[in-house]
């Protein structure tokens, strides 16, 4: 860290902290509880935070010191985890299976952590069980400092869009259908923050603009399995930021949101006075299913049309959209340095790794993996046994191969860790052999998707990357009997999440987890083990191994 470091007892979260002396500090506390609410109009049991479902944003400035605590008022375990976020040498705070042990029904555990040399657009949401879906989700937005201007006038507003699908039946219920070998089926409906709207329908406006001001619409898909077309009214909308990075601003009528992505646009109040609806659609169903919301022009009495414009029709639609999106090499913001000089096209790749989603019956119940490897949660968490120095213990290393077998016919249950060496350069294939779509995130890092194409990925498409201005960001989607490509350094010392954001199949095993370890076992790599942590597994009640330096 530049500055000068300082050692910093934060008394009310427990733990000691490495900072930047000069970093403010935001507290917040949040109650997780049960509630009741009718999202789709039948009342059904969520997940409330403070109270709120969705859950409150979360408001924060680049490097900017984030200390939540969150007390777990619900009946079983509970995890949160902060999507985008880079936890730079601070896995610990991600809020996974692999990295930490669940905060234990009627307890807390305060999570701090600092979005360093970030901005953008996020969000965060429960990994336990299946509470996301039950709600437990919220906005998160990284603003930048001051000192960074952004490449735009700052809007008049600045509005979260939470879209997603929807399902009535409660997350106790969807659990016990995957446990038992069956799917979930189609959603039941789509929701903007929370609330499902009708066409000519009494509906509340969710936002309200002046007449001639711009507003910025942060979109995040916080859903489960489908990919979500949004459009509004008779308003173009100027794609300025895309999961942490500047893009270039082009226009568009619509958007293709796949799972686990955040979109951030301009919107410029400059149609006639009146109410529009902001559409959100599922893509790639068998039956769409659609929402709307109401934007209301200040002093407006007048109703929205009910003439919604039309979703988009076919995958190669979405796909050309993909290709359109640039980033923006000429802003100012935060990046892999600060000139904006990092040219990845250049860097050799030292490893290649394809991942093939895997789908297979296994004790008569769906499994879904990797390269022929269902993951499977452990008692311990992974980054536990690793730091404690027992991962044989827990899991092995590198039970997949970097290049799966043509084809893969069984699917075998067990952790599944790829260990890859600090600070290398490595390129990551997802294909995908299946008619669905999917989308793809990993935590602690951003990634250039370089490609995504139709087919099967040979080492000659190589020459179609984009190698120049492709758009760093968090999230790929893969499209049916396609390929995408990302290219990323893997310099963020920890235990990683890679996993699909479908989460019907993410939580039955199509995730995986990246070992980065540096050999220095230094503070200049990664910190150490917050004295808060809880210890659960082989590792509870043992002494904390000896401190970093």
């Amino acid at each position: 860290m530049e500055g000068r470091l300082l050692t910093v007892l934060v008394c009310l979260v427990s733990t000691v902290a490495i900072v930047n002396a000069g970093d403010p500090y935001f507290f917040y506390t949040w109650n997780v509880t049960y509630g009741t609410a009718s999202p789709l109009g039948v009342p059904q049991k969520v997940i409330l935070i403070n109270g709120q479902f969705p859950g409150p944003n979360l408001n924060s400035t680049s490097n900017n010191n984030v200390v939540v605590n969150v007390f777990n008022n619900l009946d079983e375990p509970f995890l949160l985890t902060w999507s985008g976020i880079q936890h730079r040498k601070n896995c610990w705070q991600d809020g996974v299976a692999g990295t930490s042990c669940p905060i234990p029904a009627g307890q807390n555990f305060t999570y701090h952590f600092q979005p360093k040399d970030q901005i953008g657009s996020y969000f965060y949401y429960p990994t336990t069980s299946l509470h996301r879906f039950a709600g437990g989700f919220g906005g998160l937005r990284v603003n930048s400092r001051l000192l960074i201007p952004v490449p735009y006038a700052d809007p008049e507003d600045d509005y979260t869009v939470l879209i997603g699908d929807w399902y009535t039946s409660g997350h106790t219920a969807l659990k016990n259908f995957l446990d038992s070998g069956r799917t979930l089926g189609l959603p039941n409906g789509v929701l903007i923050n929370g609330k499902s709207g009708k066409v000519g329908g009494k509906n509340e406006p969710l936002f309200t603009m002046k007449p001639g001001k711009t507003y910025k619409y942060r979109l995040c898909n916080v859903g489960f399995k489908s990919t979500l077309n949004f459009r509004i009214q008779n308003h173009k909308m100027k794609l300025v930021e895309m999961e942490g990075s500047h893009v270039l601003q082009n226009d568009y009528d619509s958007l293709d949101v796949h799972v686990g992505q955040c979109f951030s646009v301009l919107v410029t109040a400059n149609q006639e006075a009146k109410d529009y609806y902001m559409v959100a659609s599922t893509r790639f169903l068998k039956k769409e299913l659609s929402t709307v919301g109401v934007i209301r022009y200040a002093g407006s009495n007048v109703q929205a049309s009910t003439e919604l414009p039309k979703t988009p029709v076919g995958w190669a639609w979405s796909l050309n959209q993909f290709r359109s999106f640039r980033w923006n090499l000429t802003a100012s913001a935060a990046r892999p340095n600060p000139q904006g000089s990092y040219h990845y096209g250049k860097i050799n790749i030292t490893r290649s790794i394809k991942l093939v989603n895997t789908k297979n019956v296994v004790d008569g119940k769906v499994r879904y993996g990797f390269n022929g490897v269902s993951h499977v949660d452990t008692e311990t968490p992974l980054k536990l046994a690793e730091y404690f120095q027992m991962a044989e213990k827990v899991f092995k290393y590198d039970v997949i191969k970097d290049e799966p077998a043509a084809q893969i016919t069984a699917l075998t249950v067990q952790p599944n860790v790829l260990n890859i060496t600090f600070r290398t350069f490595v390129e990551i294939i997802f294909e995908n052999h299946e008619k669905s779509m999917e989308s793809f995130h990993l935590d602690g890092y951003s990634f250039f998707a370089v490609a995504s194409e139709p087919g099967r990925w040979t080492p000659e498409k190589r020459k179609n990357y984009n190698l120049l201005d492709a758009v760093s960001r968090h999230t790929v989607q893969v499209y049916p009997k396609s390929w995408s490509a990302i290219l990323l350094t893997f310099d963020n010392a920890g235990m990683w999440n890679i996993r699909s954001e479908n989460l019907e199949r993410r939580y039955l095993g199509q995730q995986l987890y990246v070992s980065v370890l540096s050999p220095e076992k230094s503070l200049r790599d990664e910190y150490n083990i917050p004295l808060n942590t809880n210890l659960c597994g082989i590792v509870k009640g043992l002494p904390l191994p000896a401190s970093y330096t």
